[in-house]
């Protein structure tokens, strides 16, 4: 079931259907790479990192229990009085 058409310019430009766009995530300055696989060409964005890659990227594998609510409004409360405490 296709998704969307294209027309290929006479400089060989296409443009993606919004539909395609959508389902990709890609907009202005997003890369699109082609590939050749089984005699089909698949076109994939690249360059998309999800959330749990930054994560990984900036910690590392190194994991942590999660805090409670509780905990982390108490660390809060005590940010707040060590940084606005009066000497």
């Amino acid at each position: 079931m296709a998704i969307g058409r294209t027309r290929v310019t006479t400089q060989g430009q296409v443009s993606v259907p919004s539909t395609v766009r959508k389902k990709l995530g890609i907009g202005p300055g997003s890369v699109l790479e082609w590939k050749e696989e089984g005699g089909r060409i698949v076109v994939e964005r690249v360059g998309g990192f999800s959330s749990e890659d930054i994560h990984q990227a900036l910690f590392g594998s190194e994991t942590k229990e999660p805090k409670s609510l509780e905990q982390l409004k108490e660390g809060i409360r005590d940010r707040f009085r060590k940084r606005y405490a009066r000497a």
